[in-house]
């Protein structure tokens, strides 16, 4: 299985990003997928997440401003970001549990991650 994150890049604060994550491989079925982020000289962080039946939880710090979403027929994963602080400036992660063929095991994955950098 490979997550493959896009959408990252450079906006001004106040600004807007959208980004996704697409799942492939042996998928049999996907559970929770979630967003996290790392800052410069910090630890990754949550930032969001969706369960299998579209219950979302958000960061303190993100909401308001940030909505995940996913579309299970195309195993995709976003991220629409809003309102864009340069505090938001990290490197993005998606992760996700997925059940595989052909054990029907589940494990978490993660993609590779995608920069996104407010500034001015």
């Amino acid at each position: 299985v490979q997550l493959q994150a896009s959408g990252g890049g450079l906006v001004q604060p106040g600004g807007s990003l959208r980004l996704s994550c697409a799942a492939s491989g042996n998928i049999f079925s996907i559970g929770a997928m979630r967003w996290y982020r790392q800052a410069p000289g910090k630890e990754r962080e949550w930032v969001a997440s969706i369960s299998s039946g579209g219950t979302t939880n958000y960061a303190d710090s993100v909401k308001g401003r940030f909505t995940i979403s996913r579309d299970d027929a195309k195993n995709t994963l976003d991220l629409q970001m809003n309102s864009l602080k340069p505090e938001d400036t990290a490197v993005y992660y998606c992760n996700a549990i997925v059940k595989t063929y052909p054990r029907y095991n589940s494990m978490h994955y993660w993609g590779k991650g995608t920069q996104v950098t407010v500034s001015s």
